[in-house]
C-alpha cells in the first residue's frame, strides 16, 4: 500500500526541488529524479515542470497530486481499520524480520512473556535490508510492523522509532575467507595495521564514530574505508570480492557464506533493542513494559 514513486512525486511538490525532497525522503535527488521520470513515463504525463526556479506541478501532475494524498491518507486509515478488525477477533503482534534484522531475538523474549499476553498470536513481516529504504522501514513501525530487534544507535532510525536496549553485541570484523588473516582465531588491532577497514560513515552513529576516532587517534596504520551509514547485502558482497575487512558484529557471523568472522582484541561494542514506534498502541507498550521488567537493571 505503499508506492515509492507517488511518495516522490508529493515530497518534490511539497519541497518545491529534488534536493530537498531528497532530504526528506533520505535518498539522492538522482534517486527521485529516477522516480519522478518512471512515474512520468509508466502514466505517459508530464507531473512536473522543470525550471530556474525550481520545479512544479502541471495541470496532470496536480491531479495525481491530490489523488496521491487522498490514496495515502485512504491507506493508513484502511491499515488501521483492518488493525481494529483484526484486534476484535484475532489479536496478532506483527513482526518484522530481515537478514540483518532477524526475529529470533523477538521469539526468544516472546517465550518468556507470553504468559501475559494470553490470545495473542505473532505474525512476521519480512523487508528488505535495502540501505536506500530502511528508513521507510523504520518509519513503518506501528503501521508495517510492531516490532524489530535490531542494532541501533542510528539517530536517524531514532527519530522515527523508540528502543528498549536489551544488552550489547561485540564488534568484530568480517573478510574474505581466502583472506590471509582469515585463518587466524582472533585478530589484534596489528594484525589490521596496513589493511583497508570498511565501516560506516560517520555523522550518524556515535559508537561507529567513536571506533573510527580512536583508530584514527591511536592505529594511522589502518586505512579506512566509507561505507552507507546502513548496512545491506551488497556490503558484504563488496567485502567478499576485494581484499577489505568489514567492521562486523557478532550476530552477522553467518550473513554472507563466503566471509568469516573473527574476534579482535579491542572492547567495541553496540546496543541492540527493542525497537517500537514512538507512539505506540497500549497492548504494544504493554509488552515493552513487561519485557523491561525481566532485564537486569542497566549500568548508570
Amino acid at each position: 500500500m505503499f508506492n515509492r514513486q507517488l511518495t516522490a512525486l508529493v515530497a518534490v511538490a511539497d519541497c518545491g526541488s529534488f534536493t530537498k525532497a531528497a532530504e526528506s525522503l533520505y535518498i539522492s535527488p538522482t534517486a527521485v529524479m529516477k522516480q519522478i521520470n518512471a512515474l512520468e513515463s509508466h502514466l505517459e504525463l508530464q507531473l512536473l515542470e522543470r525550471t530556474s526556479r525550481g520545479v512544479r506541478l502541471t495541470p496532470a501532475g496536480e491531479v495525481i497530486y491530490k489523488d496521491a494524498k487522498f490514496l495515502f491518507d485512504y491507506s493508513r486509515r484502511s491499515i488501521e481499520n483492518a488493525r481494529q478488525a483484526m484486534s476484535a477477533h484475532d489479536t496478532t503482534f506483527c513482526v518484522g524480520t530481515s537478514l540483518l534484522n532477524p526475529a529470533k531475538p523477538f521469539m526468544d523474549l516472546w517465550y518468556r512473556v507470553s504468559r501475559d499476553f494470553p490470545g495473542y498470536k505473532l505474525h512476521l513481516v519480512p523487508f528488505e535490508d535495502d540501505h536506500r529504504g530502511i528508513l521507510s522501514e523504520i518509519g513503518a513501525l506501528g503501521v508495517k510492523f510492531d516490532f524489530l530487534v535490531g542494532v541501533c544507535d542510528s539517530k536517524l532510525w531514532l527519530n522515527q522509532c523508540q528502543m528498549l536496549p536489551l544488552g550489547r553485541y561485540q564488534k568484530m570484523c568480517a573478510m574474505s575467507r581466502s583472506h590471509p588473516l582469515a585463518q587466524k582465531e582472533r585478530l589484534t588491532l596489528e594484525d589490521l595495521e596496513g589493511q583497508t577497514l570498511m565501516m560506516v560513515k560517520e555523522g550518524d552513529s556515535q559508537t561507529n564514530d567513536f571506533i573510527r576516532n580512536d583508530l584514527r587517534r591511536n592505529h594511522p596504520r589502518i586505512q579506512i574505508e566509507d561505507t552507507p551509514r546502513f548496512y545491506d547485502i551488497s556490503v558484504f558482497n563488496r567485502c567478499a570480492e576485494t581484499g577489505s575487512i568489514l567492521l562486523s558484529l557478532e550476530c552477522w557471523r553467518d550473513v554472507h557464506p563466503a566471509l568469516v568472522t573473527l574476534p579482535v582484541d579491542w572492547d567495541y561494542s553496540i546496543t541492540y533493542g527493542l525497537l517500537y514506534a514512538l507512539e505506540p498502541p497500549e497492548d504494544v507498550q504493554r509488552f515493552v513494559d513487561t519485557v523491561a521488567r525481566l532485564l537486569p537493571p542497566q549500568p548508570a
